[in-house]
């Protein structure tokens, strides 16, 4: 079950799967629900590619590019946060969790709702 966003907006849960079943799990659901995804990048192994130890950690990179380009054109800042970024990463007990950016969170951040638009480009034409 996931935690409620904390007051940075982060999301996160513990899995009951290891690292490679987790991550695997993610990527069929997001394939299964027609989401783009761009990119897995393995993180301890960047680590330790520079002499760092890192316990295992790994960012999916994913998106849905018609709504998150709405995110774009509101406020271009809103590229800091989309793609969708997901951290799968193993604690020092060798539990495995899952954190992410809550979407309502992003969307206050950057002043985007339902009907008030930030930029004066909404909608796009």
């Amino acid at each position: 079950m996931a935690s409620a966003a904390a007051d940075d907006g982060i999301v996160k849960f513990k899995s009951a799967y290891d690292m490679p079943e987790t991550i695997e799990r993610m990527k069929k659901d997001i394939a299964d629900k027609g989401i783009m995804f761009f990119d897995e990048i393995d993180q301890a192994k960047l680590a330790v590619d520079a002499g760092v130890t890192l316990l295992r950690s790994t960012l999916l990179m994913f998106g849905n590019p018609p709504l998150g380009t709405l995110f774009l054109t509101s406020d271009p800042d809103a590229g800091l946060d989309w793609p969708v970024r997901v951290l799968v990463y193993q604690d020092a007990k060798g539990d495995v969790w899952v954190a992410y950016t809550d979407f309502a969170w992003i969307a206050r951040r950057h002043g985007i709702t339902n009907r008030e638009r930030r930029n004066s480009r909404w909608p796009p034409r």
